[in-house]
């Protein structure tokens, strides 16, 4: 909780305005029935018209002080719960940039998203709840019963005895309730997850006629949702029979023993009537308290899950004096190895020991989950080596500041991603401030600008999300001239041009020698033909390196790297159908 309460940072005031204005309300409406009993006693029953005016007028006054409290309260706290749900979904948000890779690993988006909406919903509707209700109630409670001992003490003890037995039953109600809303928000997550997956992939849904399947599967998810929201509610929905018990009760004790005093001349008429007043606002008050309690039990599970997310510390940080710049594209790993679960024996990459020299381009190939990916994403220090040390430049990527360390290790993921926005747009997040000009050189060496030629509206050609309205191909080499923009030290392409043929391949490739003659380059590819011209290759088995050098000397001396040659030029085939 103090976690998640730390974010109402500048809506503080407003929170306080809130509880303030509400307890000024609370104080009103509690005099008011006290005031109602002196217009009957001392003004009615008197025949003292004066003194009914004088109350009368003191009435409105305080009726108007309430109104004008409420609105207040009303409107400070809509503020403080709008400003303390944004804080938490910013907070959320930027706390998500600083993870690294192995941190994302530990949630799932469609578990992330829930979280930053529906949880964040939650919280917030249950914090205007609280800073209302749940200093509203108390305060009425409390007030309500020091009247009522006030007017009579006898009667008092009857309302005393009706919280206790509420208060027993409530608790254990909400006990039984909260578990099962826990249980509730861990089932959103596979209900946003199915969402997420279909909407994603509907071209293969429908391109496999899977439709009835993906129907299917989200009723399943959305009838485990239902049955626990039903559970739940269900426990719940006791709360209104057990409050309407007590409070008919009180009222026919109040009305059966106040009566008797009335006759016995203890009790007047006014008094008897404010009672009436106060008890219905002491039960009201504990109607309000049990809305709370189910707020805050459903609230409590999303307070959770947004914790974890807070509370995530990432696992890469930037050492106490960075270096702040990268000397040359040189990389070494010295016996390095990796795991992706830290301790479990299941290395993913063993005792790799590599050395690549400023301005070569390397090939790298071999069957998928050899290690290519993870291989190359320990350079730009995207997850840190299990064993050993990773250079580039000459100095431990540990060492370097990492925005500036990725701002000279370009990356084209596997997995090539664009975003909403134009052409332009999308090249310029390799380089803020690039020009058209420097745009097209590097959509040129892309072999990017042939079809953007072709477009009506050129680099203004509007990019929807995820690239849908482009080919693989053209995403590819928009992703490719993104990168080529930052002129890096090193660029990494992991299978970047998998969905270009391979005269654009070969284009792109000698683009490379005249567009960045000095960078590092690293091709990851699953065809030879990608890889033939670099200065070395690296073959990858399991993890380990199998062989190094260049495509004549791996022919001579790798039985791997020649079966994958003769099987791709003597009629087709990759690297996993070689082996």
């Amino acid at each position: 909780m103090k976690t998640v309460l730390v974010q109402l940072k500048q809506y503080k005031k407003d929170t306080f305005l809130t509880m303030g204005f509400t307890t000024l309300e609370v104080i009103m409406e509690v005099l008011l029935p006290f005031i109602t009993a002196r217009i009957i006693d001392d003004g009615l029953e008197q025949s003292d018209m004066p003194a009914i005016i004088r109350l009368g007028i003191l009435m409105l006054v305080m009726a108007a002080v309430s109104l004008f409290s409420g609105a207040m309260a009303g409107k400070f706290a809509a503020a403080a719960s709008s400003g303390f749900a944004c804080n938490l979904r910013e907070s959320m948000y930027i706390k998500i940039q600083d993870y690294s890779f192995s941190n994302i690993d530990k949630f799932s988006t469609a578990g992330l998203v829930t979280r930053m909406t529906t949880d964040v919903t939650n919280v917030q509707n249950a914090f205007q709840m609280i800073i209302r209700i749940a200093v509203r109630a108390p305060l009425m409670l409390i007030f309500s019963m020091v009247m009522c001992f006030m007017i009579n003490r006898n009667l008092s003890f009857v309302f005393l005895a009706a919280l206790c037995f509420l208060a027993v039953i409530l608790a254990l109600i909400m006990g039984k309730a909260s578990a099962v809303f826990r249980e509730v928000f861990d089932r959103y997550d596979d209900l946003n997850a199915s969402v997420q997956e279909n909407v994603t992939a509907i071209r293969v849904v429908k391109a496999y006629v899977r439709e009835d399947h993906e129907n299917k599967k989200f009723s399943r998810a959305a009838q485990n949702l239902y049955r626990l929201f039903v559970k739940a509610e269900s426990m719940l929905a006791l709360n209104n029979p057990v409050m309407m018990l007590v409070v008919y009760a009180c009222l026919t004790a109040v009305s059966w023993f106040g009566a008797h005093f009335i006759v016995a001349g203890s009790m007047s008429t006014g008094d008897i009537t404010s009672l009436f007043s106060y008890v219905m606002s002491v039960m009201m008050s504990l109607m309000m308290l049990s809305m709370i309690f189910v707020m805050v039990t459903m609230s409590s599970a999303s307070v959770r899950r947004i914790s974890e997310v807070l509370k995530e510390q990432p696992e890469l940080h930037n050492p106490a004096e960075p270096v702040m710049e990268v000397a040359g594209g040189s990389i070494d790993f010295d016996h390095v190895s990796f795991a992706y679960k830290h301790g479990t024996g299941e290395d993913t990459l063993e005792d790799i020991d590599l050395h690549i020299k400023s301005g070569e381009t390397i090939g790298i190939i071999g069957g998928t989950g050899c290690g290519k990916s993870s291989l190359v994403n320990l350079i730009s220090r995207l997850y840190d080596a299990s064993e050993g040390t990773v250079r580039v430049g000459g100095r431990d990527v540990r060492d370097y500041d990492m925005e500036v360390l990725r701002n000279e290790v370009a990356v084209v993921l596997q997995k090539n991603v664009l975003f909403s926005g134009t052409i332009l747009d999308n090249l310029r997040w390799g380089k803020q401030d690039a020009s058209v000009e420097e745009c097209d050189q590097a959509c040129e060496a892309a072999c990017a600008d042939e079809f953007i030629e072709r477009l009506p509206d050129g680099y203004d050609t509007w990019i929807e999300r995820g690239g849908t309205n482009v080919s693989g191909g053209q995403k590819q080499r928009l992703c490719i001239a993104r990168a080529l923009l930052k002129k890096p030290k090193v660029l990494i392409l992991d299978d970047s041009t998998s969905a270009v043929d391979t005269a654009t391949d070969a284009k792109i490739r000698k683009a490379f020698r005249t567009y960045i003659p000095g960078t590092t380059k690293i091709i990851i590819a699953q065809r030879v033909s990608s890889v033939e011209d670099a200065d070395r290759i690296l073959v990858l088995e399991d993890g380990r390196i199998n062989g190094f050098g260049s495509h004549e000397e791996l022919l001579e001396s790798n039985e791997i790297y020649r079966s994958i040659y003769e099987s791709q030029t003597q009629g087709g085939g990759d690297f996993d159908q070689a082996s």
